[in-house]
């Protein structure tokens, strides 16, 4: 992977746009028995999944039966174990510290690398579903299904809205829905896990009397984590060819507005080298024949601390680093990476 380092992080060191290395698989589960697992559960998968989406999720089951039918699809691929832990509280302590859960009004900003980050916050939190935008500080209203397909997405995507989109604030949501929490994958597009992307400036426009819950997401083991757009097959042969899989969920302390509300001013230029919104970490070469669009986000110092605060937690909660590789940094590694493939 040597001549994939200018798409590593250089004070790091981490590459988080990489397919994640295959984990051995246990010697009582040979490729003929995982053969057998997947053609077993892909039916199901499939009657699950169409049930939810083009039935259940219509019906006035409440929220309780939803995330039932939810836990039922996460069920499948047994994902049954889930270690679950909220800094500053002991275990066995949970029940006793409510608040300190993501609940309604609050904003969830999770890290984005899989697309069961989105079924699993719905299961567990049964929030409202945003996309952020590298370029823009308004997010996209979206339902769990489109948040599940995002996954997979090509980067142009995530670094500016399509044509039509309707944009809100995050704030706009939290008053629109006052009973449901708002979930934000702030790092705009899926990484490997390995560390943790700039985050997109959407999180500067909450409510300022309400909190951020920063929640990291990690999987073992990580064969179904998403970098690369598009590799719907290879998830789900890692998904369901596995005797089971473990969902590793950090939750921070709650992090309110810094220094009152929020503004921020964005100006943009055309450029063909396209640089990272808050550090500048590193500089690569955009696909021939094109040019970026290159935003410039000016944030106050309580909004840039404010952002540093919600990636310094995400990254403390996931054992990674930040990094400075974006949306953009990921497009031109695909370039790279496909042109690589195809010769």
């Amino acid at each position: 992977m040597e001549r994939y380092n200018q798409f590593r992080d250089r004070g790091s060191g981490i590459a988080p746009f990489l397919p994640a290395p295959l984990t051995p698989v246990p010697t009582w589960c040979p490729l003929p028995l995982r053969a057998l697992l997947f053609i077993f559960r892909l039916p199901f998968l499939i009657f699950a999944f169409v049930a939810y989406f083009a039935v259940l999720q219509w019906l006035p089951i409440g929220s309780l039966g939803k995330k039932a039918a939810l836990w039922c699809i996460l069920a499948v691929p047994s994902i049954w174990w889930v270690d679950l832990q909220v800094e500053g509280v002991r275990k066995g302590q949970l029940s006793k510290q409510k608040s300190r859960l993501p609940g309604p009004g609050s904003v969830i900003a999770a890290s984005f690398t899989s697309p069961i980050d989105a079924l699993y916050l719905a299961a567990i939190f049964d929030p409202i579903f945003t996309a952020s935008y590298a370029e823009t500080k308004k997010v996209e209203h979206i339902s769990l299904f489109e948040a599940i397909v995002r996954a997979f997405d090509l980067p142009e995507t995530h670094y500016e809205p399509r044509p039509g989109a309707q944009l809100v604030t995050i704030e706009e949501l939290q008053r629109k829905y006052p009973g449901r929490p708002i979930a934000v994958f702030p790092e705009c597009t899926t990484s490997n896990g390995h560390g943790v992307l700039p985050l997109s400036a959407s999180l500067t426009t909450f409510l300022s009397s309400s909190k951020i819950f920063p929640i990291s997401i990690r999987y073992q083991p990580e064969d179904v984590v998403t970098p690369l757009p598009g590799h719907y097959i290879n998830f789900l042969w890692a998904l369901l060819s596995r005797p089971t899989h473990c969902i590793f969920v950090r939750i921070a302390e709650p992090i309110g507005a810094l220094g009152g509300r929020p503004l921020v001013h964005e100006k943009a230029e055309t450029s063909t080298i396209q640089t990272n919104h808050f550090d500048l970490m590193n500089e690569v070469s955009p696909p021939e024949g094109g040019r970026a669009k290159k935003v410039k986000i000016d944030l106050s110092p309580s909004e840039k601390n404010l952002v540093d605060a919600v990636g310094e937690a995400l990254a403390r909660m996931g054992r990674v680093r930040r990094v400075g590789l974006g949306v953009y940094d990921k497009e031109v590694f695909l370039y790279h990476w496909n042109k690589l493939h195809r010769e």
